[in-house]
């Protein structure tokens, strides 16, 4: 069983999110005929760009007139035709819609396909009003227009490789800006003061290699080597081959193919690619070749939990050539060392992160843990400083960084209420009047857009806090638990727990776990991280429901907890959602000799993910979760467990602490009974 969670689709009641009248712009109600419009227009929208949805898009615009959606029927109408749309029907559309989230959503639409139009006349007339500024597309594209106009700079230069290396898939834009920036590039001299060399391509083409992107990395190898396009295809697919065919890597070209290749046999068998570079490779390539490749080898096998990985990071060395995710699971192979944590590594490997990475809440605490394991009394002192400025409730770190003071995990006292003014300019709102009455009538995915603009984007630095409160409030009020959460969240200085941790459903939720014997704050952790108390949620891969349960999952669990009658369809209800996700839960945990950081695991990933990971040293639960392969489970167990810290606070009204929830995570106690096997 996976339980992957992303919520993209999803209908709601009206009844259940509704306490009024989402109110239109002038004031009425927007009527239920014109909210089938919409839905259908939605529907047409997303179905494809054909002539037949067209159509049928530019016949129903006229009956969405006046209606508080008009504006995303206009832009579904127009985003359709893009392609073919002239320029004064857009700039009617900028006009008509001026300020809107439409308006700005269809600008940046528009600006996409001028770039690929290679239209820089009308594209720099365009960008600077363009409100997002979110799209690294978008951003490439400005970056060619300054660097065809004023030529190439450090800082140009400096940007386009950051966005392209960040990059994960094939696109034109910053591919294309990287391609004018690179200094002897086809059809340039070296005459260039700033630029890309080839060792920048080459980089970009490991990092594609390393992620499997195979159209990325022969779009980079292209720029530097196109006659080689071909080998990237066998070196990326058949990695094993490539190699035994090779006797020698002369060229650098070559040698960067065995790269590439060594890349993408580590994804699948570290020891054997490691095997492979020190029996004959590591004689042919250059030491930042060499230094790179055991670097992605090390990487691989840190994620699969191997003891071998810290002994290939020493073959890697220290140096430039290692990636900011290579570092990372160099950090975590050092935390889980046997024996104890290495903290020297531990040091060494954050001390060579990008300082975008060092912003990082888990790497700031690694960071002051392991200076307080020193014996210098300076690096001791710099650690509780870090440890310090951490602290917080606001999660899974700065909570641990809060115990690591010596304090225990409280509530912080709510804001001062908010007036009648603030509370009437939110409900005022026109865009998040229009993300709610979206969201309410089954346009989920549009109106969380909407809501996201309109809080995070329509204005520079988004909100202000007490604003982000307002709306947030309006959010709960309404029961749109999401955007209530998320919203709230986004304040750094006030704090309402009340938002940022709602009891939806508490007599429900809190009745079941203690009739089954387990921990309420663990499962309102969960829910609020599985769907955010979205009551229909359904994720991309059929989970559903405020416990996100899988339908096979459901059955088997009705089956073991004696809910008799039971049928897929009853999976939405939120009485029987909680009953077969609390139950499944509960079987988990036990299963998993009451750990929460297990138990959170399997729930996410699997049981069977979940007992493979536990193998190895005995581990304090907050390095285990650290290492945990996944980033989406790592992120989800470290989630949970500090919502349900927080929760179990909001339930008892206690002081609680972060640490007693994890404890220890290691093997199985061979004297206990097996596992379930047939657990899913």
């Amino acid at each position: 069983m996976l339980f992957r969670k992303i919520l993209t689709g999803f209908l709601l009641p009206l009844a259940a999110l509704v306490s009024g009248p989402v109110q239109g712009q002038s004031g009425q109600s927007p009527d239920p005929r014109g909210d089938a419009v919409a839905l259908e227009m939605g529907q047409v929208f997303r179905q494809g760009q054909g002539a037949a949805q067209r159509q049928r898009l530019t016949q129903l615009l006229p009956q969405l007139r006046g209606h508080l959606l008009e504006p995303w029927g206009a832009y579904w109408e127009l985003r359709a035709r893009l392609d073919v749309a002239s320029a004064q029907e857009l700039q009617e559309f900028f006009t008509r819609w001026a300020g809107t989230y439409q308006e700005d959503r269809l600008r940046n639409d528009w600006l996409l396909l001028l770039g690929q139009r290679r239209d820089w006349t009308t594209f720099s007339a365009e960008i600077g009003r363009f409100r997002m500024n979110d799209d690294p597309q978008v951003r490439c594209y400005a970056l060619l227009v300054r660097l065809l106009r004023e030529g190439p700079s450090e800082a140009i230069t400096e940007e386009v490789r950051r966005l392209w290396f960040a990059q994960r898939d094939a696109e034109d834009a910053c591919t294309t800006a990287a391609r004018d920036l690179l200094i002897e590039g086809p059809g340039r001299g070296a005459s260039k003061v700033a630029g890309l060399s080839a060792d920048d391509v080459w980089r970009k083409a490991r990092l594609a290699a390393e992620y499997n992107k195979l159209r990325m990395a022969q779009d980079a190898v292209t720029l530097v080597a196109p006659a080689a396009v071909a080998q990237v295809q066998t070196a990326m697919a058949q990695p094993a081959r490539y190699l035994d065919g090779r006797v020698i890597a002369g060229s650098k070209v070559r040698k960067e193919l065995v790269v590439l290749a060594l890349a993408r046999l580590a994804a699948t068998d570290p020891q054997e690619a490691a095997s492979r570079l020190e029996r004959k490779w590591s004689l042919h390539l250059s030491k930042g070749e060499l230094a790179w490749a055991w670097g992605a080898i090390a990487r691989q096998a840190a994620q699969r939990l191997s003891p071998d990985a810290l002994g290939y990071y020493a073959r890697a060395g220290q140096g430039a050539e290692l990636t900011d995710d290579m570092l990372a699971w160099k950090a975590r192979a050092a935390l889980r060392a046997a024996g104890g944590p290495q903290w020297r590594l531990v040091l060494e490997a954050i001390a060579e992160m990008a300082p975008a990475m060092l912003q990082d809440s888990a790497w700031v605490y690694w960071r002051a843990r392991a200076l307080l394991a020193t014996d210098t009394e300076a690096d001791k002192a710099e650690g509780s400083r870090l440890l310090a400025n951490l602290a917080s409730p606001r999660g899974f770190y700065e909570q641990l960084a809060l115990e690591g003071q010596g304090q225990r995990i409280t509530l912080p006292a709510r804001p001062a209420p908010l007036t009648p003014a603030e509370r009437e300019a939110a409900q005022r709102d026109p865009g998040l009047q229009r993300a709610l009455h979206a969201i309410v009538i089954g346009l989920r995915s549009e109106g969380v857009r909407e809501w996201n603009y309109t809080t995070n984007l329509a204005r520079p630095g988004g909100l202000p806090e007490r604003e982000l409160l307002a709306a947030a409030q309006l959010a709960c009020e309404r029961e749109v638990w999401d955007r209530c959460i998320n919203t709230s969240e986004r304040t750094r200085t006030e704090f309402d727990v009340e938002q940022r941790y709602p009891t939806p459903l508490r007599d429900s939720v809190v009745r079941r776990a203690r009739e089954i014997n387990l921990d309420p704050a663990f499962v309102y952790g969960l829910i609020r991280q599985e769907s955010r108390f979205v009551m229909d949620a359904r994720s991309h891969v059929g989970a559903s429901g405020l416990m996100q349960v899988m339908p096979a999952t459901a059955r088997w669990t009705a089956r073991k907890i004696g809910l008799t009658g039971f049928t897929p369809d009853q999976i939405n209800d939120r009485e029987t959602n909680i009953a077969i996700g609390t139950g499944y839960l509960k079987l988990v945990l036990d299963d998993f000799d009451g750990s929460m950081s297990l138990a959170a695991a399997a729930y996410n990933a699997g049981p069977s993910r979940a007992r493979n990971w536990r193998n190895g040293p005995v581990l304090e639960a907050a390095i285990w979760a650290e290492n945990v392969p996944f980033s989406e489970t790592r992120d989800y167990v470290k989630k949970v467990l500090a919502n349900a810290t927080v929760y179990a606070a909001v339930l008892s009204g206690q002081p609680q602490s972060l640490r007693a929830r994890l404890g220890q995570v290691g093997p199985r106690d061979a004297n206990k009974p097996e596992p379930s096997p047939d657990l899913p």
